[in-house]
C-alpha cells in the first residue's frame, strides 16, 4: 500500500508504517496543488490541517481508499464527498483527548486564581494580593456540551475537584456516567457556572455560542472554548464580557487563527480580548503536547489495521 503524508507529522509514524510493510511519501511542504497532482498514485493520504479535501482532491484519485486525519476534527475533510466515492475517512479523537482536558483545566485554573493577570504584574513590580483573590472551583456546576472523547476525559479529571459536572451531547444518548450527569441545554443554562465548549464545528454548531445563547443562561458565567474558532462568535462573547454575562473566558481557538488576515471588526474583537484581564489566550495547542503527537499516530495505526482486517 502507497501513503501520501502531506502535512508534518512526528517521526514515530513512519516507524509504525515500515513496520507494516506500507510504503509511504512524506511531503510536507505539498501544497494543494501538489497533492492534487500526486493523489492518483496513492491509496491513502495522511493530513493535519493545511489542505481542504474536497471533491477537486478526492475525484482523481482513484485509488484512493482512505484519509487519515492527524487530529480530532473532521471539518477540514468533505465527508458527504468522501462517503459518496467510498473513501473512509480516520480520525484520532481519543489521540488527544488526555491533552485537551489537562490544558482545559490548566487555563481554567489560570482565570479563575488570576495565575495570568498576576504574573504580568509581578514581572512589572506589582505586588498585588488582593486584586488577585482567585475564585475555587471546588463545588462549581460545569457544563460541558459535547460529551465524546474530549468531553469524558474533562469531565473525569474535573471529578477530582468536587465539581458537578452536567454534560449535553444533541448526538448521543445514555451517555451519563461516573463523572457527568447527562442533561438537557435548558438545564446547563439554568445551573453552570462555568460552560466548557467539546464539539466538532458542524452547520449545527457553527455560532452556537451567540448573543442569544449568552442572554438565556440564568447566572453569569464562565465561557471556555476548546473545540473549533467558528463555534463562538467572538463579538457576542466580548459583549457579554462587556456586560458581565460572561464572567471570564479561556480562549485555545479564534475565528480567524491567521491574525495578519483580521478584518476590520475582528481586530477590534481581539484586541479587546487581549487586554481583558478577565481572558486567557493560548494559541489553538489545547491538544498539542509530545505525547498526544505520538499517540495520535498510534490510534491513527490501530483504525486502519482493524479497517484493512474486514475490507
Amino acid at each position: 500500500m502507497k501513503i501520501l503524508i502531506a502535512d508534518s507529522m512526528h517521526p514515530s509514524l513512519f516507524t509504525m508504517l515500515e513496520s507494516e510493510g506500507w510504503e509511504y511519501a512524506y511531503h510536507p511542504e505539498y501544497k494543494r496543488e501538489d497533492i492534487i497532482n500526486a493523489l492518483p498514485e496513492f491509496e491513502g493520504l495522511f493530513i493535519r490541517s493545511k489542505t481542504f479535501v474536497d471533491r477537486e482532491v478526492m475525484e482523481n484519485a482513484k485509488k484512493l481508499r482512505f484519509i487519515a486525519r492527524a487530529g480530532a476534527g473532521l471539518d477540514l475533510i468533505d465527508l458527504d464527498v468522501a462517503k459518496e466515492i467510498g473513501i473512509e475517512v480516520f480520525h484520532a479523537g481519543e489521540g488527544n483527548r488526555d491533552a485537551v482536558a489537562e490544558h482545559m483545566l490548566g487555563m481554567l485554573l489560570g482565570l479563575l486564581a488570576n495565575i495570568v493577570k498576576a504574573d504580568k504584574e509581578v514581572r512589572n513590580g506589582i505586588w498585588d494580593r488582593e486584586g488577585n483573590r482567585g475564585v475555587e472551583l471546588m463545588k462549581k456546576t460545569v457544563g460541558l456540551i459535547g460529551y465524546g472523547n474530549n468531553g469524558g476525559a474533562t469531565a473525569k479529571r474535573l471529578s477530582g475537584f468536587g465539581c458537578k459536572v452536567l454534560a449535553y451531547d444533541k448526538y448521543r444518548e445514555n451517555y451519563g456516567d461516573q463523572y457527568a450527569e447527562e442533561a438537557s441545554l435548558e438545564k446547563l443554562m439554568q445551573e453552570a457556572d462555568i460552560i466548557s465548549l467539546h464539539v466538532p464545528l458542524t452547520e449545527a454548531t457553527k455560532y452556537l455560542v451567540d448573543k442569544k445563547f449568552i442572554e438565556d443562561f440564568s447566572k453569569p458565567f464562565y465561557l471556555l472554548n476548546l473545540s473549533r474558532g467558528k463555534v463562538a462568535d467572538l463579538a457576542a462573547v466580548v459583549e457579554g464580557l462587556k456586560s458581565g454575562k460572561i464572567i471570564g473566558a479561556c480562549l485555545d481557538v479564534l475565528e480567524n487563527e491567521k491574525l495578519k488576515t483580521l478584518t476590520e471588526d475582528q481586530q477590534a474583537v481581539f484586541d479587546y480580548l487581549t487586554n481583558s484581564n478577565r481572558v486567557v489566550l493560548t494559541p489553538h495547542i489545547g491538544g498539542w503536547t509530545h505525547e498526544s503527537y505520538v499517540r495520535i499516530n498510534e490510534v491513527l495505526l490501530r483504525q486502519i489495521k482493524d479497517w484493512l482486517v474486514v475490507n
